[in-house]
């Protein structure tokens, strides 16, 4: 069942602005794998922390540097989630988020669409304990590992 959708659209050049101006920005909001991507792809990656923020319902537990947007080998993205925001997601009993990016006329965009079983009926603003086993939770096919927490980075001016 469908329980939180979101959806974000970066301007592209204004993006590519504001990291050129605040550098250090790049480092609050992506991974160390991230950080090494085209400033094109980081702007999808930040529409797509964005859009799975919405579709939590909001950023409380969720910190930036614990979800990395990584490709599996066909191309098509996914979340690599860790720390307090593996929590997050289990604690709203979604089982699965499903992520959709793309970047073209000086755009980018990301959809996401988090389920949870239809047994336990969550809403993002109302959290319910999800059971998971030792530290590895899965959240579609994509196992998500704990790990320690880090601080929340402030939205780039200019992102959608």
């Amino acid at each position: 069942m469908i329980v939180g959708i979101g959806v974000d659209l970066v301007d592209i050049p204004r993006f590519e602005r504001t990291i050129e101006r605040t550098p250090r920005l790049v480092e609050r909001l992506f991974s160390d794998a991230e950080r090494r991507l085209k400033p094109h792809s980081l702007a999808a990656r930040y529409a797509a922390k964005e859009a799975l923020i919405k579709a939590l319902g909001g950023s409380d537990g969720v910190h930036w540097t614990e979800i990395e947007i990584a490709s599996e080998a066909s191309g098509r993205p996914h979340f690599s989630l860790t720390g307090s925001t593996v929590a997050v997601i289990a604690e709203r009993g979604i089982t699965a988020l499903h992520l959709s990016m793309s970047h073209d006329a000086g755009l980018a965009t990301a959809y996401v669409i988090a389920e949870a079983a239809p047994e336990s009926p969550v809403s993002p603003n109302q959290g319910n304990r999800a059971e998971t086993e030792g530290d590895v939770i899965g959240v579609g096919a994509d196992p998500l590992s704990r790990s320690s927490l880090s601080a929340a980075a402030p939205s780039p001016e200019g992102a959608a």
